[in-house]
């Protein structure tokens, strides 16, 4: 099975349409939900059970009054919406086109493709009805987001939520595929995600580095054994202009094209400690320049040493590579009982909100653990 990178959350397909000012030319959008939403005619999500929810790691149901903070539903666009906005995004990087480069505000986007405001209307009741609270509708009209329990979540969705040992750790997961009713069908996709198994960083610790006694200055060590496919074969690391020289860079840096006046926002689900970032640019020799963190909901404090090491890299880089960047790491919390990614919620926040011109995710999984509706 293939992994991914840089695709943890595909909002709206709208990760390049954001931060202009292109006016959105629309025609009114119709509701698509025409009859009552009842609870017996019922139509099934399939694909989006976990593919580790297995029999023989489950542990039985959890309690009723579980919680399942922030989750996300995800909506879906009309076929001839659909067929527009991939029209609109090639010509978006067609320089020949009107359009060239001219991107979408999240208020433009949602107006444009989004929902019509009955259907949001319809979708916001049915979840007040099912007794869920904290019910959010982004911006984009691409996803709402809601909090509720594990019971709540059983009777709106038709699925029971299991605990299950994998490895010798607890998850949590619906134990089959959820349902909706029918006449909710052509306008919610699916909820992201019902359980908690994590989408993991790309991290491979291979360096050292030596640290003064008398000072405590810290020291890359640039060449280390552990390359190849025997791992026994010398690397090479690179500093920031050991990376200008072989991608190019360096001479954008000398034409004064070196991030000034851009920002760059880092998905992030774990605090860092600031003075890493300090350290390594003093050590490689680039300019001052504080990361702004921005918490999207409680701040979860550092999770631990490889997901602290993976905010760590993408702040450091994106930094090292547009020195004077502003770089915005959003971060949000994942919990036991969040049943959505805290980098999912971080990317939802970043494109909801216009953070940044662009966004960085390095956390990465594979496809079938996904789901239909994370995918």
């Amino acid at each position: 099975m293939n992994s991914f990178r840089n695709r943890s959350f595909l909002i709206a397909a709208g990760l390049f349409l954001f931060c202009g000012h292109l006016s959105a030319q629309t025609n009114p959008v119709g509701p698509r939900i025409t009859r009552p939403v009842e609870g017996t005619n019922l139509v099934r999500l399939p694909g989006n059970v976990h593919p580790l929810a297995q029999a023989n790691y489950d542990q039985g149901a959890v309690s009723d009054a579980k919680p399942m903070n922030r989750m996300l539903l995800l909506l879906q666009r009309s076929e001839d919406k659909e067929a527009s906005l991939k029209d609109l995004l090639d010509e978006q990087q067609m320089k020949s086109s009107a359009i060239y480069h001219q991107w979408l505000t999240p208020e433009e986007f949602g107006k444009q493709f989004g929902p019509a405001d009955a259907d949001i209307q319809a979708v916001t009741d049915w979840l007040t009805s099912q007794g869920f609270q904290g019910i959010k509708v982004g911006v984009g009209r691409v996803v709402i987001e809601f909090s509720g329990t594990a019971g709540q979540v059983g009777r709106a969705f038709h699925t029971e939520i299991h605990n299950y040992l994998v490895n010798g750790e607890e998850r949590f997961a619906n134990a089959s595929d959820p349902q909706i009713p029918e006449a909710l069908a052509s306008v919610v996709a699916g909820v992201v995600s019902l359980h908690n198994f994590p989408k993991q960083s790309q991290i491979r610790a291979l360096g050292t580095f030596k640290r003064t006694k008398s000072t405590g200055e810290v020291q890359p060590e640039f060449t280390y054994i552990g390359c190849g496919s025997t791992g026994t074969q010398p690397c090479y690391a690179l500093g920031p202009s050991d990376f200008a020289t072989i991608y190019g860079v360096q001479k954008l840096w000398d034409a004064g094209i070196d991030g000034t006046g851009q920002t760059i926002a880092i998905v992030g689900e774990t605090n860092l400690n600031l003075q890493d970032v300090r350290d390594f640019r003093k050590i490689f020799g680039l300019p001052a320049n504080d990361p702004q963190v921005i918490l999207n909901g409680p701040d979860p404090g550092i999770t631990s040493k490889s997901e602290e090491t993976e905010a760590d890299l993408d702040v450091e880089w994106s930094g090292a590579v547009a020195k004077n960047a502003t770089i915005k790491f959003v971060v949000s919390e994942s919990t036991v009982s969040n049943s959505t990614a805290g980098i999912d919620l971080s990317a939802f926040y970043i494109i909801d909100n216009n953070t940044a011109p662009v966004m960085s995710d390095s956390y990465g999984a594979c496809e079938a653990s996904l789901g239909t509706s994370g995918n």
